[in-house]
């Protein structure tokens, strides 16, 4: 089976034989995929329905991350286009991938029924990391990169068989 280069490659060469302009063909596919995986890394990054809650817990700034700092509007250098995926909050690359975490006192954090509150640190804390040693990532970036290959692949695969009618 051939990679998604080689894939890419061959079909815009079948354009550039059909006569295509391959340039502006990459620039609109690109684009498209570009923006189809920002949805799906903001489909998947948290809170997306999770049971969690609370003051100061999950306000959605990561998932907002990805459409401001990612570039879907193709840069064309030379002969290449890009365009970016990115998130580029602190924190971003530890919910993607898991991390460890070592159990600590938080002063300041509370658990008040099943929501967490900030609160005055003299009036106590919690211990956390006490149950789950080790946070699973949630991989929204290989999601999405996935769903940015699809795309590509997709609408080469269309626009070839287009011009075959």
């Amino acid at each position: 089976m051939s990679t998604f280069g080689q894939a890419t490659r061959k079909r815009l060469e079948q354009l550039r034989k059909q006569g295509q302009n391959v340039p502006k063909i990459m620039e609109e596919v690109m684009e498209g995929a570009t923006i189809a995986a920002v949805e799906r890394a903001t489909e998947l990054t948290p809170p997306n329905g999770s049971t969690i809650s609370g003051t100061g817990t999950r306000s959605g700034d990561m998932a907002q991350a990805w459409e401001l700092d990612s570039i879907t509007k193709p840069v064309m250098t030379g002969g290449s286009v890009r365009t970016t995926l990115a998130n580029n909050l602190q924190y971003a690359s530890y919910v993607n991938d898991g991390h460890r975490m070592d159990q600590h006192f938080v002063p300041g954090l509370i658990i008040n029924g099943n929501m967490l509150e900030k609160v005055d640190p003299k009036l106590g804390g919690i211990t956390v990391g006490t149950n789950t040693p080790y946070v699973k990532g949630k991989y929204m970036k290989q999601a999405a990169i996935g769903r940015y290959k699809n795309v590509v692949r997709w609408e080469l695969d269309k626009r070839v068989k287009e011009n075959f009618k």
